[in-house]
């Protein structure tokens, strides 16, 4: 049931669409049906990933205030919550706001991905729509990389676009304050503290493992997707500020 929904809703047409490109770009180049496909998704996606920036920008911004929150009242966990919901309200924040767009988007990254991990060396034409035809052929050589091999190039620049994505949406990395005697760090500072570490330094190094293990396909979408991500956060950015 779930696999036939996510099928017609999210693999096929993702599918035809790649396969409908392909048909119409010169050469029937893959790697540029990869390119636009992932740009025409991130258009889309636009408005969702716009709101989920903008609140992870309101949440940095009211950090310190949290923060001071957690230190005044920390004996008192009921008084912590309240004065941390008024403090929501007093900004107008939302923590929630920034999950649904990703979870929406989700879905849909998960359906590219598996597409080019799956390999596209031969059309599948048991899910093709019935006006899209099969090419003659597939261009899967794209600047000189066969994407039906692997490519330490494309990976090593997945990897390093999603550092610089990473880094852009976290913003600078803080200095790890001082412990003051007698003090102790909450669970929740150290968990997010860990968090952001993994996800500055580790994430981009599986990411660039990921990228290469699989197939050069793969690490063109991800290193495409992130050099696009790092561009749309940039305008973002500037236009809230």
């Amino acid at each position: 049931m779930l696999t036939s929904i996510w099928n017609t809703l999210i693999h096929e047409p993702l599918y035809n669409a790649l396969i409908f490109l392909v048909n119409i770009l010169p050469g029937h180049s893959m790697g540029l049906a990869i390119i636009i496909l992932t740009l025409i998704v991130k258009i889309i996606l636009y408005p969702t990933t716009t709101k989920a920036i903008r609140a992870q920008k309101a949440m940095k911004e009211i950090e310190p205030h949290l923060k001071k929150v957690r230190e005044e009242h920390k004996d008192n966990k009921q008084l912590q919550a309240k004065k941390t919901m008024e403090l929501y309200q007093k900004h107008g924040v939302n923590p929630m706001s920034g999950c649904l767009p990703i979870l929406i988007q989700l879905p849909v990254i998960l359906g590219l991905y598996r597409i080019f991990w799956l390999g596209l060396a031969k059309v599948d034409t048991a899910i093709l729509y019935s006006f899209i035809q099969a090419p003659v052929a597939l261009g899967m050589i794209f600047l000189g990389i066969d994407l039906t091999g692997k490519s330490l190039l494309l990976a090593l620049i997945a990897g390093v676009g999603q550092y610089f994505q990473t880094a852009i949406s976290l913003g600078k990395q803080e200095p790890t304050p001082e412990k003051k005697e007698g003090t102790t760090s909450t669970f929740q500072e150290d968990f997010s503290r860990s968090m952001q570490m993994q996800m500055r330094y580790v994430f981009p190094f599986l990411i660039a493992f990921i990228a290469y293990k699989f197939s050069a396909a793969v690490a063109l979408y991800w290193a495409t997707s992130n050099i696009l991500s790092i561009v749309q956060e940039k305008l973002v950015r500037r236009k809230i500020a």
